[in-house]
């Protein structure tokens, strides 16, 4: 004899299987992250999904704070360049410091799963903004060489 379990009654089944579905989402979309070279020069359709629309909007700021630096870099003097240089590597440490943080918090399994949910959303950004950040340097050092 069979018993058949009425999936109404039970409404945290139906949240964990959503929750673990959208987990499984999340982590597609940070491996597809780190498949990406150039985050700067990706297509919208490609861009990365946030479960906050304060992570998206911070996503989209950012995105276009590094691609004016990037493009400014062609005209700007190398003062200018130095000063954003140092200014950025400080940044890279604390992105990655925080990246840290949300890689050890994820690991630990005392968090709830809306947290779990947050947390993977604030990697994802730090992860996007460590690439930005990278791509920056990288353009300014090879700017310092073409001026030496």
């Amino acid at each position: 004899m069979s018993v058949s379990v009425n999936p109404a009654l039970y409404p945290s089944s139906k949240a964990n299987r959503i929750s673990s579905f959208s987990s499984v989402m999340e982590d597609e979309d940070i491996a597809h992250l780190d498949k990406i070279k150039n985050i700067l020069d990706v297509d919208e359709s490609q861009y990365p999904s946030f479960v906050l629309a304060k992570n998206k909007a911070r996503f989209r700021k950012k995105l276009s704070w590094y691609k004016s630096k990037k493009d400014w870099l062609d005209v700007a003097p190398i003062y200018k360049v130095n000063k954003l240089f140092k200014q950025q590597s400080k940044e890279l440490e604390v992105i990655r410091s925080n990246k840290l943080d949300y890689e050890m918090e994820l690991e630990t399994c005392s968090l709830t799963p809306s947290q779990r949910s947050h947390r993977k959303d604030e990697l994802k950004m730090c992860k996007i903004h460590e690439k930005m950040a990278i791509q920056l340097i990288t353009k300014m050092q090879f700017k310092f060489k073409l001026c030496r």
